[in-house]
């Protein structure tokens, strides 16, 4: 059968599925049997599997029941419901640690107590309470903003719709998970592939009496905005919970040291398969809320709190082919084609291979049979292969020294800091020059943590980078809509909805533009100190045309390695190509301070030497808190050199020299009260 034949075939059915999944799920009125439903999706699943290139969002392998989000309302959290970083064993837990120790400035004999929480695998809510009523409840969403599902949420039992309490908050937003235990799910496991994606799909029903019928639960655990609450710990705020008409797991502790939670969590991975609900970890939190609000968060993730994984799930498969994929910043990847297998409840057929000295290392050939393994949400890869099954024909891979992409030389960048080369090997064609590369830099363009466009996923990059509708990010913003309308799997409604997403994402903040362009070295958090030290996109612009990194060696946090993937970025004709005509098209605004009102405003300040009590990372958040900057070195815009013990002397006498104020720590608290 031809390929477009196969693809209409495939497209027709799917088609059928979302049609009948519509009305079983949203309207709850099926139009064909069960067995007849299922032997659809039994169908679609074949063909996918027997045909690698049919792909579908709306496969039956990859959505679980009808989702009507535009059934609801999108709603911006009060705060924001960050992620956690993820630790899989001991030395993890103890960088973890380290780090809050070296924050905190704390002490060797300084005990930390953690508040160790069973991370139950279900959906995120966020339920706000007004003087006491339940009055609105919005999912996890991007965590900036969810939807309201406030209708669905009053069906569950666990959630109390009106609490009397006289120490509860005034104002609060009680955070917690929703699930379905496994003795329930039991009854309706023909609907749903898992709990998880049980709880997702019936909390996304647009009428709250399909949500009723199943058996939805509710543990709470955290809370966002909070108002008149005078607790002290996460432990305390646990019994309270308890007390105001919330569950909470049963399972929850209170543990010190590194040692206990390696205990605590062996027990409970022994014990989770006695449990009634899914976990697949055990988040950490410092207990004392004080010390939480000193440390503070980095991105998306608070410093305070990490999710330990249990152990990877591992299996048995072979290696049919290795591929070498090009990322974004011009990375090769092998990656190993592996016969389907079931890891952990997932299928898996690709695993990582990570790099070329990885392949070597662990001699990985095609045709081998290996050891998978699937650690939590990390990406399958291939532990080790076995020797004595290894045909006697079987070669060394040979990495690629020409980019399968564009053919240019893959190199090798040296490492100043190791003083050795790197183990990635990367295509030395400049971004745009090298198409795989020019396709991932759009990915990342579109990406949820960059410009972050409704419906613009992967696949229509790629689908839009054939039909020669995008080849770059500019592009975007002037799409021929009428061609697109005509496309197969496009329509008028569709069609508009991919315009509207993409007119209101035009305006954009400067981090989060400086993030989207993909620069080599610059993640979220190098973004936002260019941007605050920047402020504006017209330096931005500017700073593109001088090329002139002087100004940059001043920003803490911004390194030679930073700086010169920047300039060269701007050196880059078709960066700078692109730069105006984004320039043309979009709002980008002004980075303001967090606090433009704060004690230090517009003060710059820099540290030397060992300070008492606290550590130099938090008093560097703490200046920036309350309006001031932080510079990296001593020049004449610096306003207070502030110094510790045993300051280094050069930074002294340059201060001296320029005229800087130089204080002492004490000094420094002083203009803090």
């Amino acid at each position: 059968m031809k390929i477009s034949k196969i693809e209409k075939e495939y497209l027709k059915k799917i088609k059928l599925f979302q049609e009948y999944n519509k009305y079983y799920y949203d309207k709850s009125d099926p139009k064909i049997t069960d067995s007849e439903f299922d032997s659809l999706k039994k169908q679609i699943i074949e063909l996918e599997s027997k045909h690698k290139f049919l792909k579908s969002e709306n496969s039956p392998s990859k959505s679980v029941g009808f989702k009507p989000s535009k059934n609801f309302k999108k709603v911006k959290h009060r705060t924001q419901m960050l992620s956690l970083s993820n630790a899989f064993n001991e030395e993890d837990l103890k960088n973890f640690e380290k780090k809050i120790r070296n924050f905190l400035s704390l002490t060797k004999d300084f005990e930390i107590e953690y508040s160790a929480e069973p991370k139950i695998d279900g959906i995120s809510a966020s339920l706000i309470y007004i003087k006491g009523k339940f009055v609105q409840g919005l999912s996890r969403g991007d965590g900036k903003e969810g939807e309201d599902i406030t209708e669905n949420l009053k069906t569950i039992n666990d959630i109390p719709k009106n609490i009397n309490e006289k120490n509860f908050p005034t104002e609060i937003d009680i955070r917690g998970e929703i699930f379905i235990q496994n003795d329930d799910f039991k009854k309706i496991n023909e609907k749903f592939a898992n709990p998880r994606n049980a709880a997702s799909g019936s909390l996304r029903q647009k009428d709250p009496a399909v949500t009723s019928k199943i058996p939805l639960k509710f543990i709470a655990y955290t809370f966002g905005i909070a108002k008149e609450m005078n607790i002290k710990s996460q432990s305390a705020f646990l019994n309270n919970l308890k007390n105001w008409g919330f569950k909470v797991n049963e399972y929850n502790k209170n543990v010190k040291g590194i040692k206990n939670l390696i205990k605590n969590h062996q027990y409970l991975e022994k014990k989770r398969k006695e449990m009634n609900f899914d976990i697949d970890g055990i988040v950490y939190k410092i207990n004392d809320f004080d010390l939480q609000k000193r440390l503070g968060y980095v991105t998306n993730a608070p410093r305070w709190a990490i999710a330990h994984k249990f152990s990877a799930n591992s299996s048995i498969s072979k290696i049919i082919n290795i591929e070498i994929q090009v990322g974004r910043t011009g990375a090769l990847t092998p990656v190993a084609k592996i016969q389907p297998v079931n890891i952990g409840g997932v299928i898996v057929s690709n695993a990582t291979l990570h790099n070329e000295d990885e392949i070597v290392r662990k001699d990985i050939r095609v045709g081998d049979i290996a050891t998978v393994e699937r650690a939590g949400d990390v990406i399958p890869h291939v532990i080790s292969v076995d020797l004595k099954k290894r045909k006697k024909n079987s070669k060394k891979f040979i990495f690629p020294t020409k980019c399968p992409s564009c053919g240019s030389k893959t190199v090798k960048d040296f490492n100043e800091i190791t003083k050795k080369k790197d183990a990635v090997r990367r295509c030395s064609s400049e971004g745009f020059e090298c198409d795989q590369i020019a396709k991932e830099k759009i990915k990342h363009f579109v990406s949820k943590e960059a410009f972050n466009i409704d419906g613009f996923g992967k696949k229509i990059v790629e689908n839009f980078w054939e039909l020669k509708l995008v080849k770059f990010p500019q592009d975007i913003f002037k799409l021929d809509y009428d061609k697109i309308r005509n496309l197969d799997g496009w329509g008028g409604l569709s069609t508009s909805n991919l315009k509207y997403a993409i007119d209101s994402k035009k305006k954009i903040s400067l981090d989060k533009f400086i993030y989207s362009l993909g620069i080599r070295h610059i993640g979220q958090e190098n973004a936002k100190l260019l941007a605050r030290h920047l402020k504006s996109a017209n330096n931005f612009f500017k700073l593109s045309l001088n090329k002139d990194a002087d100004e940059l060696k001043n920003i803490d946090g911004i390194g030679d390695t930073q700086i010169k993937s920047i300039i060269n970025f701007f050196l880059n004709k078709t960066n700078e190509n692109f730069l105006f005509e984004l320039k043309k098209v979009l709002e980008i605004t002004d980075t303001h301070q967090l606090n433009q009102s704060g004690l230090l405003k517009n003060k710059t300040f820099m540290f030397t030497g060992k300070l008492q009590n606290i550590s130099r990372a938090e008093a560097k958040s703490l200046v920036e808190k309350n309006s001031g900057n932080i510079v990296s070195s001593v020049t004449k815009k610096l306003d207070y050199l502030v110094i510790g013990e045993k300051p280094t002397n050069r930074k002294v006498d340059q201060a001296k020299n320029l005229g800087v104020k130089i204080i002492s720590q004490k000094e420094w608290a002083d203009l803090l009260n």
